[in-house]
């Protein structure tokens, strides 16, 4: 005889269902929710999930500036190297935001320093191309190459001036004179 105070089993999710959950957790990343995010997260979200674009909840959190919850997703296990499918890193998405302090917690959880995109562009390039002079200066203290090319030959340097950058060619040229001088 069965309990009548027993709890039916969760019927199984239809695939609009799942879809429409899976947005639901995109937004809650792109949000900031770092509570409702610890919450899925300790109910076995995986950290590292992705959408159709390839971004993961930590990319959308970082992206959108919400260090709390990319916070979350790190100490949760999220990838800080994870590209999406354009291979964009949430570090390289700081270069092009400007955000010191999500720059500086990717860092502290493993981000590389000099990951590159498919078509070698660095978190350098970026910040310089868009006259970040803040991050550029974290990246070259955490050890990023101001001498790198991405694939077309363009250095950080070179990429800043044909963006017009005010400040960060001064930055790149001194990181790469200083690189010149010999040690004592």
């Amino acid at each position: 005889m069965s309990n009548p105070n027993a709890r039916p089993a969760a019927a199984p999710m239809t695939p609009e269902e799942e879809q429409e959950f899976a947005n639901q957790v995109f937004d809650v990343a792109r949000n900031g929710d770092a509570t409702m995010l610890a919450r899925l997260l300790d109910s076995g979200l995986p950290a590292n999930l992705r959408n159709h674009k390839g971004d993961t909840l930590l990319m959308l959190a970082s992206y959108h500036g919400h260090q709390d919850a990319a916070r979350v997703l790190l100490q949760h296990g999220a990838d800080a190297n994870l590209a999406n499918d354009r291979g964009q890193t949430p570090l390289a998405g700081t270069g092009f935001k400007g955000d010191l302090a999500m720059a500086t917690l990717l860092l502290e959880h493993g981000a590389d320093v000099e990951g590159a995109s498919p078509d070698g562009k660095t978190a350098l390039m970026m910040a310089a191309m868009f006259n970040r002079t803040d991050i550029v200066e974290l990246l070259l203290s955490q050890g990023a190459d101001p001498a790198a090319r991405d694939a077309n030959g363009v250095t950080a340097m070179a990429a800043a001036q044909a963006m017009g950058a005010q400040d960060t060619p001064a930055l790149l040229e001194r990181a790469l004179l200083g690189r010149d001088r010999p040690t004592d």
